[in-house]
């Protein structure tokens, strides 16, 4: 049974129905959204808002972030924030474990690593000049919180993640975070992965769902789609509505140039 039951959209105030996000048709025509099982997609052309519903999902939630500012802090999620005020989200069993990713916020999360591994290290260093003329007792235990604090990062996420592919640094982020229990909301995760990362990345999450987790991940990937017994909602029409994955535009374009390459290609 999921966490995260449904999503429903209250009465919307006269004053924000013209404007962005609650002018996004998909936003405007939500009724609510049924979260019946584990994992649950939304797929849609760029623009349709499916980016825009994970984000007032994920402040809704009160999730914490990962690589970005907190969302109540997030200048660019004003829009997003006057949104999740106007969901409703029912809960099976309201949980606090988990997080809300999107791709690009990434790059932020290895920038923040190596300063803060950088400062560590700088730390370590300052206690040997500090503590030059001090017994070694004392330099080890004036070195004790940086000294436990590096080897915790680095037990978790490696020495360097930016010693890694993004990719690899990418799965062992998710690797590292993920734990039993949690509701993780995830915006175009393929999009530093390879196609054989993205299935690394299904098995993740399908030990994850083992472990009661539950995802609801926003996504263009024909891979990621096809995760076994998943629901995934397009959101390329008004209102959002189930689609069978072997209907999914996603899926059928890309089956048909794989099939007839050249008949396409010639076209463009």
């Amino acid at each position: 049974m999921p966490h995260l039951r449904s999503i429903a959209l209250r009465a919307v105030p006269p004053d924000a129905a013209a404007r962005f996000p609650f002018s996004v048709p998909i936003i405007r025509a939500l009724d609510i959204l049924e979260l019946g099982v584990r994992v649950t997609f939304l797929v849609g052309e760029n623009g349709s808002g499916k980016s825009t519903l994970l984000e007032a999902i994920a402040a809704a939630a009160n999730l914490p972030t990962v690589g970005s500012e907190s969302l109540d802090r997030d200048v660019t999620l004003v829009a997003q924030r006057e949104l999740s005020r106007a969901l409703k989200l029912t809960w099976n069993r309201r949980v606090t474990r988990g997080f809300f990713l999107r791709a690009e916020d990434f790059f932020g999360f290895t920038k923040s690593l190596a300063k803060l591994r950088s400062e560590m290290q700088e730390r370590l260093r300052q206690v040997d000049e500090e503590f030059v003329t001090s017994s070694d007792w004392a330099k080890g235990l004036a070195k004790g919180p940086a000294r436990n604090s590096l080897a915790d990062m680095e037990r978790r996420y490696g020495i360097d993640l930016d010693a890694n592919s993004h990719g690899q640094s990418f799965l062992k982020l998710f690797s590292a975070r993920f734990v039993p229990g949690g509701l993780y909301l995830l915006d175009e995760p393929e999009a530093p992965l390879s196609p054989q990362s993205q299935l690394a990345l299904i098995a993740m999450i399908g030990d994850m769902v083992k472990q009661d987790a539950q995802f609801i991940v926003a996504t263009h990937s024909p891979i990621l789609l096809g995760f076994p017994d998943a629901v995934i909602y397009s959101c390329d029409k008004a209102p959002i509505e189930k689609v069978p994955y072997e209907e999914l535009d996603h899926v059928v374009i890309t089956r048909e140039f794989l099939n007839a390459r050249e008949r396409f290609l010639k076209h463009l």
